[in-house]
């Protein structure tokens, strides 16, 4: 008897779509708050997020610091909402992402720092929410409706549309040009689902995923999706800190899920990913460039700060029929609710 179709795969499936929509609709108003923002000429960026959100933030925070040379730095909402603390933004750009728009504490952070000076942008899909009123600038991640817990085309939304702001305010036609092909790309992506990782996963109940450099962010990302959507315990390390401590815990078959995008952290990692599995566990990588690891199938976008989205959609679609695969609902994730407002 098949399994139904869960409203995570109908999300993950509808992500092409969703970017599509982002591309076609959403540009107008992403030129419009890059002209802001290049006329403002920050010297810095502070991200405020929580969550996978807040992994969107870390993945644009490579792709800022690499694209504009412009150094960025997560500020804790707690800095708001809990300590009212004020600090110097008065040359920074904050941005705030949120999908629903309705933390407290990020609202909080986010209201602060437009009163301490930084010219705060939300990216959010609720346009009319608190955040994008506390907000100079709000983008629309035009995801559409997402009901499943886990946040899938909220994430990879929230992301392209930083990627757009990004290419538009540096005016880098080879990122506008990658950006206008992930549609496809990530169509490709979503019908990769690794059965070979989720057979060695079996019912183990720990692994590690690692990143570096852009990848880092869906590693991060990857992890909280193994513990919301399959009570399975995983822990995100950059490639360049695992052997600092963490690999202590590596025995014969532990599973370890290392992403690389085609930059040059992709030849380290990979060169990590195989001094691990010498030491007996079972890893597997998105690149071709390992010897002792398994290679996973990957789609390459064309472009090395698009790659990470294509490997997340494929993560994403690897990780909803693991979760089937345990007995295990990923539009319900326990003790878990859609928006999680944090004071």
């Amino acid at each position: 008897m098949n399994q139904p179709v869960t409203r995570m795969r109908r999300e993950i499936d509808e992500i092409p779509q969703a970017v599509q929509r982002l591309l076609d609709e959403g540009a107008p108003d992403v030129a419009r708050v890059a002209a802001a923002v290049r006329m403002r000429d920050p010297a810095f960026v502070a991200t405020v997020a929580r969550g996978s959100s807040d992994h969107v933030c870390t993945y644009l925070s490579y792709a800022a610091e690499l694209l504009l040379g412009l150094p960025v730095a997560s500020v804790g909402p707690s800095v708001a909402s809990v300590y009212d603390a004020r600090l110097r933004l008065d040359r920074a750009l904050c941005l705030a992402v949120s999908q629903s728009g309705k933390s407290p504490d990020i609202v909080a952070m986010t209201r602060n720092a437009g009163r301490d000076g930084a010219l705060c942008v939300a990216l959010t899909n609720d346009v009319s929410s608190p955040l994008a009123e506390v907000s100079a600038h709000a983008i629309d991640i035009h995801a559409g409706p997402e009901l499943s817990v886990a946040a899938t085309k909220t994430f990879v939304t929230s992301a392209v549309a930083g990627l757009m702001l990004l290419a538009d305010w540096a005016e880098d036609e080879g990122l506008r040009a990658a950006l206008g092909n992930l549609p496809e790309t990530l169509a490709a992506a979503s019908r990769i689902d690794w059965p070979e990782m989720r057979a060695a996963i079996g019912a183990r109940p720990s692994l590690f995923t690692l990143g570096r450099g852009t990848a880092l962010a869906v590693s991060n990302e990857a992890a909280l999706k193994f513990k919301e959507t399959c009570q399975l315990h995983a822990e995100s390390y950059s490639s360049a800190e695992v052997l600092h401590g963490p690999v202590s815990i590596v025995e014969e078959g532990f599973p370890v899920l290392g992403f690389a995008a085609a930059d040059a952290a992709e030849a380290p990692l990979a060169e990590i990913a195989d001094q691990i599995a010498a030491k007996g566990a079972t890893v597997f990588a998105t690149t071709g460039r390992v010897s002792r690891a398994h290679a996973l199938d990957h789609v390459r976008s064309g472009h090395p700060l698009t790659d990470p989205l294509s490997l997340i959609v494929s993560f994403y679609a690897m990780v909803e029929a693991f979760a089937a695969e345990r007995g295990i609902d990923p539009d319900a994730p326990r003790h878990l609710n859609k928006v999680t407002e944090t004071v």
